[in-house]
């Protein structure tokens, strides 16, 4: 649209309006934007009038591979799809299990279930086979098309699902290239077939990186006649599809910094006092990392009090290890980890550490804004923590090729731009370090500069809330629509 309006972000400023609204309301706005003439061709012009909303309807699909960080962004991305933009959302997912664990309302052994407003469905190897024949609407029957809606009566009872009745929804993501199921892929090429104005969008989400290449790879094509999958990547600058950024999460992230009284609250739920204003507090989320040792010993013999939160996660044996000579507080654990008390904790010299349960979503942000700094692992909870504007440690997935260290400098490479030689050379050091197996060595350098890097952590946060993932995609489906609305008006 003009001067930047489009009917994604309309809604995203006016989020009460009802679907049934928004395209008199998209008209409206646009009166202010366009001149006479291009105001009479877009409400002459049906088919562009229609691409500039938004889907009804969106398939989301997930793989869960390990570490919850497949299911994490899939899971953000639907709720916020469905309650922010109001679109009618179901979300695939191949093990409900691991779902259930970031939504504990949610039932493990339900095929079919909601869950806080997007359609939760499990995912396997029967669920679309065979899928129906696509039969359009008939404007004479007054019939209007639903896509991604059932005909009444499909879903059983107590969670069974008659999954034979699904049809493709208007806007699919492929989440991480994890591969559509046939069935539902060849729906979609018979409604592309008959129909060019009902094909459905196809995007593949990708994984983030800060790579240059991303830049050139954003929004490409990869046709499969008759249909075409685009590529959708997220990033860290313009060029790409940014971050997820739920539309009031900055705001209570400030409300919770400035009120005394909520961080009592999450101390308090998550089992302690709000600790003294001298103690630094770290919260680490890990993979298995032969670091750990030498960044505890560096905490245990340093001057400052250190509160160490460690949510329940794969770097836990490591963590009940390294105190095996020393008691928890409030009860033994066995050596392994296996069975570890939520809530336990240890105390050497001047660290202490909580062990946490494995938390929702939710609960996570609030630990990453209430914590000093914050050591994360892998996509979810990397994103979370830039928008915590907080010092933060990344550990990024390692691969056997090695290519990790290069993803990890390229994104090194952009926060770091905006730092001093000395703050610059102290985070790179303890990235490095921490992902390299020798944390405790990096530590002091990185302690010293934490007065920048606080500085560098909130212009950060700031920088990338302008370049909102969800209101990208969107604006990518209208304009794919309108591309495909002036491809027909041409034909």
């Amino acid at each position: 649209m003009y001067f930047g309006l489009s009917a994604s972000r309309v809604v995203h400023q006016f989020p009460l309006l009802l679907p049934s609204h928004w395209i008199k309301f998209t008209v409206a706005a646009m009166k202010i934007a366009l001149s006479p003439i291009e105001l009479y061709a877009a409400e002459e012009n049906a088919a562009l009038t229609k691409s500039c909303i938004n889907p009804a309807s969106c398939d989301i699909f997930c793989n869960v591979i390990d570490n919850y960080g497949d299911i994490g962004v899939s899971w953000r991305l639907a709720r916020q799809l469905a309650n922010e933009f109001r679109l009618n959302v179901r979300m695939w997912v191949d093990d409900l299990a691991s779902f259930a664990r970031l939504c504990p309302e949610a039932d493990a052994a339900l095929e079919i279930q909601n869950c806080r407003g997007v359609e939760v469905r499990l995912w396997h190897a029967d669920a679309f086979n065979p899928l129906p024949a696509y039969r359009p609407p008939s404007p004479a029957s007054g019939e209007s098309e639903v896509r991604g809606a059932e005909p009444a009566g499909a879903e059983g009872t107590a969670g069974e699902a008659n999954l034979s009745n699904v049809i493709p929804a208007d806007l699919v993501i492929e989440a991480f290239s994890c591969t559509l199921p046939e069935s539902y892929l060849a729906a979609m090429m018979e409604i592309a077939n008959k129909s060019d104005q009902s094909q459905a969008i196809w995007i593949n989400l990708e994984y983030l990186s800060a790579e240059n290449w991303v830049e050139g790879c954003h929004k490409l094509p990869s046709p499969r006649p008759p249909l075409t999958r685009y590529f959708f990547f997220p990033g860290f600058t313009k060029r790409t599809g940014g971050l997820l950024l739920e539309r009031d999460l900055l705001a209570r992230r400030d409300a919770f910094l400035n009120d005394e009284l909520q961080q009592k609250v999450f101390w308090k739920s998550i089992g302690m006092q709000m600790p003294a204003a001298d103690t630094l507090k770290i919260s680490l989320f890990a993979y298995e990392n032969a670091a750990l040792e030498g960044l505890f010993d560096a905490w245990v013999s340093g001057e400052q009090p250190v509160l160490c939160l460690v949510p329940e996660g794969r770097i836990l044996p490591q963590v009940v290890q390294y105190f095996a000579d020393a008691m928890p507080v409030n009860s033994p654990l066995p050596p392994t980890g296996e069975g570890v008390e939520e809530r336990a904790c240890y105390s050497r010299g001047n660290l202490q550490v909580r062990v946490l349960p494995f938390v929702e979503q939710e609960l996570y942000d609030e630990l990453l804004w209430a914590c000093d700094i914050n050591f994360v692992r892998g996509e979810d909870s990397c994103v979370r923590a830039q928008w915590a504007g907080k010092p933060f440690v990344w550990q990024i997935y390692p691969q056997h090729d090695a290519v990790h260290w290069e993803k990890l400098q390229a994104f090194l490479d952009l926060y770091d731009a905006a730092l001093s030689p000395e703050a610059a050379r102290a985070m790179q050091g303890l990235w490095r370090a921490w992902n390299g197996g020798a944390g405790g060595v990096a530590w002091a350098e990185f302690d010293a500069a934490r007065a920048e890097l606080d500085e560098r952590a909130k212009s950060w946060a700031r920088e990338l809330s302008e370049n909102n993932l969800a209101l990208n995609l969107l604006d990518f489906f209208q304009e794919i629509g309108r591309m495909r609305a002036f491809e027909i008006e041409g034909q």
